[in-house]
C-alpha cells in the first residue's frame, strides 16, 4: 500500500488579504492613499481654418504629424484662423500687408513657401504693423517646416520681436542680422541666425524669393 501524499497549500496571510481587499475596493475608498493614476493627456485642440491655405498642408497643421498649433500661446487655442491677406489674392506688397492688417489686434501666424518650396515663417503676438521702434513679446517665435518642423523661441536675451517699415519687415535681431526678413515687394526676403531667437537659417539659403505668402489672424 503506498504511503499517503500530502500537498502543503500555504494560506495567505493577514497583511497579504488585507492588500487583496485594498486592491478590489481602490476605486470605491475615498481615503485610499495609493495615488491615482496620471489622467491622459487631451488630444491637442485642432486649428479650423476659415478657408484653405496655399500653404499649409493637412501633414503641417493635423495629427499625426507634428503639429505647429502646439506650440501656439494657450490664448488663442481653440480660435479660429482668419485669413487676412494672402499673395495670391492680395498681391506681393508689404504696403498691402498692412493696410490688410488694419483693424487687426490679435496675433498673427506668418508663413511662407519660397521657391525652393522650403516652408517656414513666424507668429508674432500682436498684429503686423508700421513701427519706428521693435515690438511684441517673448510669444513670438520663428519656425521652419524644412525638412521637419523646427520651433525657435524668444530666448530672453533682447526684445527685438517685430518691426516693420514701408522697405522692410524684420522679425529677431542681433548683431546687426535679422531671423527673418522681407523686403517691400514681399517676393524678396532672407534669414540669419539672431540672438532672439537663437534660431537656424529658416530656408536652404540666407536669401531667398518667395512664391507664396500668407497671413492668418488667429482670434
Amino acid at each position: 500500500m503506498k504511503g499517503l501524499r500530502w500537498r502543503y497549500t500555504r494560506l495567505p496571510s493577514q497583511a497579504e488579504n488585507a492588500l487583496s481587499e485594498e486592491e478590489g475596493e481602490e476605486e470605491e475608498d475615498e481615503g485610499d492613499t495609493v495615488p491615482a493614476p496620471a489622467p491622459a493627456p487631451e488630444d491637442p485642440v485642432e486649428p479650423q481654418l476659415a478657408e484653405a491655405s496655399q500653404v499649409l498642408g493637412a501633414s503641417e497643421i493635423r495629427q499625426p504629424h507634428p503639429q505647429l498649433s502646439l506650440h501656439l500661446p494657450p490664448r488663442v487655442t481653440g480660435h479660429s484662423w482668419s485669413l487676412a491677406f494672402c499673395t495670391s489674392r492680395n498681391g506681393f506688397s508689404l504696403r498691402s500687408l498692412y493696410r490688410q492688417m488694419e483693424g487687426h489686434n490679435g496675433p498673427v501666424l506668418l508663413v511662407l513657401r519660397d521657391h525652393d518650396g522650403q516652408m517656414f515663417g513666424a507668429f508674432s503676438s500682436s498684429a503686423i504693423r508700421l513701427s519706428k521702434n521693435f515690438y511684441g513679446t517673448g510669444e513670438t517665435f520663428l519656425f521652419t517646416f524644412s525638412p521637419q518642423l523646427k520651433v525657435f523661441k524668444w530666448t530672453g536675451s533682447n526684445s527685438f520681436f517685430v518691426k516693420g517699415d514701408l522697405d522692410l519687415l524684420m522679425i529677431g535681431c542681433g548683431s546687426g542680422h535679422f531671423g527673418l526678413w522681407l523686403d517691400g515687394d514681399l517676393y524678396h526676403g532672407g534669414s540669419h541666425p539672431c540672438a532672439t531667437f537663437n534660431n537656424e537659417v529658416l530656408a536652404r539659403q540666407e536669401q531667398f524669393c518667395i512664391k507664396e505668402l500668407e497671413a492668418w489672424v488667429l482670434s
